[in-house]
C-alpha cells in the first residue's frame, strides 16, 4: 500500500501569493496520488482561486486559515515574535505538530529560518540550518549550500554544514562517498580569508568526509564536488549571479536566432538541442531548496517563482518525505561527530 502523506503551503508567501501556489498545489496533487496539501493563508482568497479553478471542493486539499502574511522586507526576529497568525508561522507549526509532514514556502527567506529554527528546532550537533539546492553542471548536477540562511558563519558552521550535505547526498543522490570542496578565491592553500582556511582544516580533520579542498567560483559548474560548501552570502550571490546568466545567454541566443530569416531557419533546425538546453539550464526545474539541519522538512521557493516553478518546490518536499532526510541525517550526525578529532570539536559546546 502507498504510503499517504501532507505538505503543509504557506498559499500566501512569495511575489504572487495564492495566484501561484493555489494552481500549483493543484498540478503537485495530479502528480501524486497519495499527496494531501494543507493550503495555510486567508481562507477567502484561497477558496476564491480554487473556484475559478473549478476546484471549489477538492478531496485532497485542506484550508487552514491565517490572517496575516510575513512580509518579504520584515525582519526575521519581528516576525517570529509579532506574526503567530501568518501563514508561514501556522504551516510551520502544522509540521511541529505532526498534521503535514513537510512545509513549504516562498516568503521572506530569514523569517522562514528563524521560525523554523523556533518552531522545529535543530538536529542534535546542528547550530543553525542551511538552504542547500541542487545546480547544472558539466556532468550533471551538484549541490551548494549556504545559498543566503546565514550571512555570518564560522568555521564550525561550515563543518556542520558539509556533514549534512555530505549526509543528505548519501540519502537523496544515493553517493557512497560525496566529494566536497569549499568555495573560495583560489585553489591554493594561503588563498582566502581565515574563516575558509580554517574552515578546510576541520573538513581535512573528519575522516569520514571526502574532502577535496578549495574549489574557485569559474569550478563550480565542472561537477569537480559533488557538494560546494560556503558561506549564505556568498552562496547566494554565487546562485543569483549564475541564474541571472543563464537567463542572459537564453535571450541572446533567441535573439541571434531571430535577426534574419536565414537565422529563423537554423533556429528550426536547431530547436531540439535549444529546448534540452534550457531545460538543463532552467533555475526554475531545481527550484525547491531544503532547509537542512531542522527537525522537520522545509522547502524554500523562489519568492518571483511561476506556477511550474513553485510545483516543483512541492515536488521536492514529496521527495524528502519518502526519503525521511531529516531522519537519515540525525542517524548519521553521530557517527561523524564521534569520529570528529578534537580541534575539529573546538566551538561547538552542543555537539552530544
Amino acid at each position: 500500500m502507498t504510503a499517504q502523506y501532507c505538505i503543509a503551503v504557506d498559499a500566501m508567501g512569495g511575489d504572487f501569493g495564492p495566484r501561484v501556489t493555489v494552481p500549483a498545489a493543484l498540478d503537485a496533487l495530479e502528480r501524486h496520488p497519495s499527496l494531501t496539501i494543507l493550503l495555510v493563508g486567508h481562507q477567502d482568497q484561497i477558496a476564491s482561486v480554487l473556484k475559478r479553478l473549478g476546484h471549489s471542493e477538492h478531496p485532497r486539499i485542506e484550508l487552514l486559515h491565517a490572517e496575516t502574511v510575513v512580509a518579504m522586507d520584515e525582519r526575521p526576529t519581528f516576525a517570529l515574535r509579532r506574526r503567530k497568525d501568518s501563514s508561514m508561522y501556522i504551516a510551520l507549526q502544522a509540521v511541529a505538530a505532526g498534521q503535514a509532514q513537510a512545509c513549504v514556502s516562498a516568503g521572506n527567506t530569514g523569517a522562514l529560518m528563524v521560525m523554523g529554527r523556533g518552531i522545529l528546532q535543530m538536529l542534535p550537533g546542528i547550530d543553525r540550518p542551511a538552504i542547500t539546492s541542487a545546480i547544472p553542471t558539466m556532468r550533471g548536477y551538484s549541490h551548494m549550500l549556504d545559498l543566503g540562511a546565514n550571512v555570518d558563519c564560522s568555521a564550525e558552521h561550515l563543518l556542520q554544514f558539509a556533514i549534512m550535505g555530505s549526509v543528505m547526498l548519501k540519502a537523496v543522490a544515493h553517493i557512497e562517498s560525496p566529494t566536497v570542496a569549499l568555495l573560495n578565491i583560489g585553489a591554493e592553500e594561503i588563498k582566502g580569508n581565515e574563516q575558509v582556511k580554517l574552515a578546510s582544516r576541520l573538513l581535512a580533520e573528519q575522516p569520514d568526509l571526502n574532502y577535496i579542498g578549495f574549489v574557485e567560483g569559474d569550478g563550480v559548474f565542472s561537477g569537480k564536488a559533488d557538494l560546494v560548501v560556503c558561506d549564505g552570502f556568498v552562496g547566494n550571490i554565487a546562485l543569483k549571479s549564475s541564474e541571472g546568466l543563464a537567463r542572459l545567454i537564453s535571450r541572446k541566443v533567441r535573439k541571434s536566432f531571430s535577426r534574419n530569416v536565414y537565422r529563423r531557419l537554423l533556429a528550426l533546425l536547431a530547436r531540439p538541442v535549444i529546448h534540452e538546453l534550457q531545460q538543463q539550464l532552467d533555475p526554475g526545474k531545481q527550484n525547491g531548496a531544503s532547509l537542512l539541519g531542522l527537525q522537520g522538512i522545509v522547502i524554500k521557493s523562489h519568492g518571483g517563482a511561476n506556477r511550474n516553478c513553485f510545483a516543483h518546490a512541492i515536488d521536492q518536499a514529496v521527495s524528502e518525505v519518502e526519503m525521511n532526510i531529516p531522519g537519515r541525517i540525525s542517524e548519521h550526525l553521530e557517527h561523524y561527530l564521534i569520529n570528529s578529532s578534537d580541534p575539529a570539536s573546538a566551538g561547538r559546546s552542543n555537539y552530544p
